[in-house]
């Protein structure tokens, strides 16, 4: 009995893309911790603030999961221009969106956040040559059709939910750059350089802004420009949780990206938007409608929807005797 070459490079193949599949769910329900934490804090410390520490914590975290894993100096790297550039973007991702955050419930600015998914496809098709089929833009539209749904639009003009579209925009650039970097650049070296970035724009931020000059009302002003405030013992656990939570879940998304084409990835990035009904009702007394149950179903079925078609098209010839 002699085995199919070809059927062993297919069962490869399909073992990485649920690999990869894989990290995307657990990465986007780690971020979704992520959002659950920052909207806890964003009532009580400035934005610099809750960035800074989280940068902190996140990097502590990286550098020790980069020598628990024998990566070594995961800061080096020959596309330092590269890394600049990305993270400038993610900055400006993660602002937009934690002030919208602030502003919104936290079940509608994640359902606003989820149109990235479908820019992400579109990107990797205008940048990186992806090819996009039917059954994949079915996916991503399916789980933005769930998005609407738990949305439930009130008709009325929001300009925190611009924030959340600005803050889908650049995240989608982001992912598009991870992907495209996938063969020189690591999820644990590209993650690395964010934090910094968070460190240095925030200690910047909080030298400007920190003494609450500028401080002005409405909730998502209000959490830009607040004075420092020395963390109250009570909210270190989510302090902690932003810090270990981005920094997990950012490695978990890049690795994803890197692993696998975006728009594969992509559809499987919705499966955070029932955490955040969950956290909803757990954390701020809200419970989902008709509406909203309707909406998860549609969500979690695009994710599985793709995962099937995958499993399909990259099933193993049986082998030759």
């Amino acid at each position: 009995m002699t085995s199919n070459p070809t059927s062993s490079g297919a069962t490869a193949d399909r073992r990485l893309v649920l690999l990869g599949i894989l990290c995307a769910i657990a990465g986007s329900a780690t971020l979704s911790l992520n959002d659950l934490f920052i909207k806890l804090l964003s009532g009580a410390y400035p934005l610099h603030e809750v960035i800074l520490v989280r940068g902190l914590i996140g990097i502590v975290f990286i550098l020790g999961f980069a020598w628990a894993t024998g990566q070594g100096a995961i800061w080096r790297t020959s596309r330092p221009g590269f890394h600049l550039g990305r993270a400038m973007i993610v900055m400006v991702s993660n602002a937009t969106y934690f002030l919208g955050l602030a502003a919104l419930p936290i079940a509608d600015a994640a359902a606003i956040g989820f149109i990235a998914p479908i820019l992400l496809t579109l990107l990797s098709v205008l940048f990186l040559g992806e090819r996009v089929g039917l059954h994949r833009w079915g996916a991503v539209i399916l789980g933005l059709a769930g998005v609407i749904v738990m949305l439930n639009p009130e008709g009325r003009f929001r300009w925190e939910a611009v924030l959340v579209l600005v803050s889908a925009l650049t995240y989608a650039t982001t992912q598009t750059m991870t992907r495209s970097a996938r063969a020189t650049e690591g999820a644990a070296t590209i993650n690395f350089h964010t934090q910094v970035a968070f460190i240095v724009t925030s200690v910047a931020m909080g030298l400007w802004a920190g003494d609450g000059h500028m401080e002005q009302g409405g909730a998502a002003l209000e959490f830009l420009f607040r004075p420092w405030v020395w963390p109250d013992p009570g909210d270190l656990v989510a302090f902690a949780g932003t810090g270990i939570s981005v920094a997990a879940g950012g490695m978990l998304m890049a690795q994803a990206y890197r692993m696998n084409e975006a728009a594969l990835v992509a559809p499987f990035e919705y499966t955070s938007m029932p955490l955040a009904v969950i956290w909803g009702l757990l954390i701020f007394g809200t419970f989902p409608d008709a509406r909203g149950w309707l909406g998860i179903v549609l969500i979690v079925g695009a994710g599985l929807y793709t995962l099937m078609r995958e499993g399909m098209k990259r099933r193993p010839q049986a082998e030759e005797f």
